[in-house]
């Protein structure tokens, strides 16, 4: 993961709300770089200054609501909603916003949005420099630990957390398990249920279990078990 500042826009256009963001981010590191209170305005910015790693939305903004902003951005910017209204949420989220915060919101309801931020940078799953290994973040209080994937069995997805399992239970940044996927996408992992997400390299064994699925050995002793559906394509994997 990147150890730099994250470089961020505010939309906003009450003047007391977007200084009370703008304060809260200078305060967690976050280099704001626009401010903005209208929507037209800012598409127009964004679409010469691509160089940022967040926009911070309100929704209702003269000109062009923050809604019309999300929708022409098509996921090209990682948008965080800020607003008063909770009614916007499931669109938001159709559009590919990153977060949904509901005014007034804390600072640490902030820092989670700006660790989902970071956990979608591709630094955060890719090969590490030198052709090393991949690794991810996981939580670690104020910060994050970058974990080998290859030390890694298996991510289970419980109440929107996703843990690793790496020696031990590890929370990561991600809340589900598409997540994972698109963060790490050369891994190969495997979705061999819809709350399990394996990295075959790990299997050590397999034994049928009723129903068509079967009881999968990781390394380090952990036993899982998979999906109908998912039982045939572990054994495809594994050439069986």
């Amino acid at each position: 993961m990147n150890g730099l500042p994250l470089k961020v826009v505010v939309a906003e256009d009450e003047p007391l709300s977007r200084r009370r963001l703008v304060r809260m981010l200078h305060g967690t590191g976050c280099a704001v770089v626009g401010e903005f209170s209208e929507g037209r305005g800012t598409l127009d910015w964004l679409s010469h200054n691509h160089e940022i790693d967040a926009l911070f939305l309100d929704i209702r903004m003269p000109n062009l609501d923050g809604m019309a902003v999300l929708k022409a951005l098509r996921g090209r910017v990682p948008v965080v909603v800020t607003t008063a209204f909770p009614d916007y949420a499931v669109d938001s989220f159709d559009y590919e916003a990153v977060d949904y915060l509901v005014k007034p919101f804390t600072p640490s309801r902030l820092q989670r949005a700006l660790r989902r931020i970071r956990a979608k940078q591709p630094a955060s799953g890719q090969v590490g420099a030198g052709g090393g290994p991949m690794r991810y973040p996981i939580d670690a209080g104020e910060g994050v630990v970058l974990v080998d994937l290859n030390k890694t069995t298996h991510f289970e997805v419980d109440n929107e957390v996703v843990w690793a399992y790496a020696g031990g239970r590890l929370k990561t940044l991600w809340t589900s398990l598409s997540e994972v996927e698109a963060a790490l996408p050369g891994a190969g992992l495997l979705r061999v249920h819809r709350h399990l997400l394996l990295r075959p390299e790990a299997v050590v064994g397999i034994r049928p279990t009723p129903g068509g699925r079967v009881a999968v050995r990781l390394a380090g002793g952990v036993e899982v078990e998979t999906s109908r559906g998912g039982t045939p394509r572990l054994k495809e994997r594994l050439g069986l």
